[in-house]
C-alpha cells in the first residue's frame, strides 16, 4: 500500500491546494512573508510539535518495546500520511504500525488511543476555559454572541465540562477500565489486548499528559505567530484565547484530513473576523498553517512509508 498511498495523498493534496479559491493571491502572501523570520519560526516549531508527539509516542509504547526517538519519530509522520485520507484522524495508527513490531501491533491500538484522549483532553480543557473567558471574564461575550447564541455558547461549555470530566477520569483510570473488563465476561478477550494500559502509573500518565500540554501550547503559538506575519491584528490574550474555541469547535467536527481546510477556512473567519477585518490574512493563516502543520509532515510521512515497502520488498528478495 505504501506507492497507493504516496500517489492517492499527492493527487488529494494537488486537487485540495491549488484548487483552492483565489489560490494564486493566497499564495503569494505566503510568498511576501518568506522574508519574515517569523515565518520561519513557524516552520520551525512544526518540528518542535511533531518531536513532542514522538516523545508521547515513545512513552506510550514503553510498556510494549522500547523505540528510539528516530523511530518514533518516523512512526508519527507516517501515520500522519495515512491520517489524511480517514476521518477525524482516527487512521494515523495505521501508519505507525510500520514501525512496530508484529506482535505488538494489535496492543499498541489501546495505547494510541490514550495519547489521543490526552491530546482532546487538553484540547478541550483550554477550549472550555476560553469559552469561560468570553462568557464571564474578557467583556467580548456579546462580540462572540455574534456567531453563537448565549443559549448554544451555554450548552457548548456545558458539554465542554462534562466531555472534560469523563475524559480525565477515563485517562487516569486506565487500568480501573482494564478491571472492569476483565469482569465482564462479555469481553473478557479484549482484556489480552489492553492489559498493558495498567503499567502506566499516575507519574507516566501526568508527563504524557504534560507533553500534550505543551504541543498545544506549541500550535497555539504557531498560530498567533501566522496570523501576526500576515497583520491579523487583534490582542495577544483575546487570540490566543479565540484560538483555543476554535480548536474545541474542530474537537467537535466530524471531518477527514483533506476536507479540513474549507472546514478550518470557514471556522477561523467565522471567529476572527469579529476582532479582525483582514478576512484575507485569516483565511491565509489557516491556510499556511495547515500546510505546514499537516500537508508536510503527511508528505514526508508519505514517503516514509513508500521507503519502507521498499525496503521491505529488498529485504524479502534475499531469502
Amino acid at each position: 500500500m505504501g506507492p497507493v498511498v504516496f500517489i492517492l495523498l499527492c493527487w488529494i493534496l494537488y486537487k485540495k491546494v491549488y484548487l483552492q479559491p483565489d489560490f494564486d493571491l493566497r499564495w503569494q502572501h505566503i510568498k511576501d512573508s518568506l522574508h519574515n523570520p517569523l515565518l520561519w519560526l513557524v516552520v520551525l516549531l512544526m518540528i518542535v510539535n511533531w518531536a513532542l508527539e514522538s516523545r508521547k509516542w515513545q512513552l506510550l509504547m514503553a510498556p510494549l518495546e522500547k523505540l528510539s526517538f528516530l523511530t518514533a519519530f518516523k512512526s508519527v509522520l507516517a501515520g500522519c500520511s495515512i491520517t489524511m485520507l480517514t476521518p477525524n484522524r482516527i487512521g494515523e495508527y495505521g501508519g505507525r504500525i510500520l514501525y512496530i513490531n508484529e506482535n505488538n501491533r494489535l496492543k499498541a491500538i489501546s495505547h494510541t488511543i490514550l495519547g489521543s484522549m490526552s491530546q482532546l483532553f487538553v484540547t478541550l480543557l483550554m477550549g472550555t476555559a476560553g469559552l469561560v473567558y468570553f462568557r464571564f471574564i474578557g467583556g467580548q461575550g456579546k462580540m462572540l454572541n455574534i456567531i453563537l447564541s448565549p443559549f448554544l455558547l451555554n450548552i457548548l461549555l456545558y458539554i465542554s465540562v462534562l466531555v472534560c470530566i469523563g475524559l480525565l477520569l477515563l485517562y487516569l483510570r486506565a487500568g480501573f477500565l482494564v478491571t472492569l473488563i476483565n469482569r465482564a465476561g462479555v469481553f473478557k478477550k479484549l482484556v489480552k489486548y489492553i492489559e498493558h494500559l495498567s503499567d502506566f502509573n499516575r507519574k507516566q500518565l501526568l508527563r504524557i499528559l504534560f507533553l500534550s500540554i505543551f504541543r498545544y501550547l506549541v500550535f497555539i503559538l504557531q498560530y498567533m505567530l501566522l496570523l501576526h506575519v500576515l497583520q491579523v491584528n487583534i490582542h495577544p490574550v483575546v487570540c490566543f484565547w479565540l484560538l483555543a474555541v476554535y480548536y474545541l469547535l474542530l474537537a467537535f467536527t466530524p471531518t477527514i484530513g483533506f476536507t479540513e481546510l474549507p472546514i478550518r477556512a470557514a471556522a477561523s473567519v467565522q471567529l476572527l473576523q469579529v476582532f479582525s477585518a483582514n478576512i484575507l490574512g485569516i483565511e491565509v493563516a489557516s491556510f499556511g498553517i495547515w500546510l505546514i502543520n499537516l500537508v508536510l509532515p503527511a508528505i514526508i510521512g508519505s514517503i516514509l512509508i513508500l521507503k519502507v515497502k521498499i525496503i521491505k520488498e529488498n529485504d524479502n528478495s534475499l531469502f
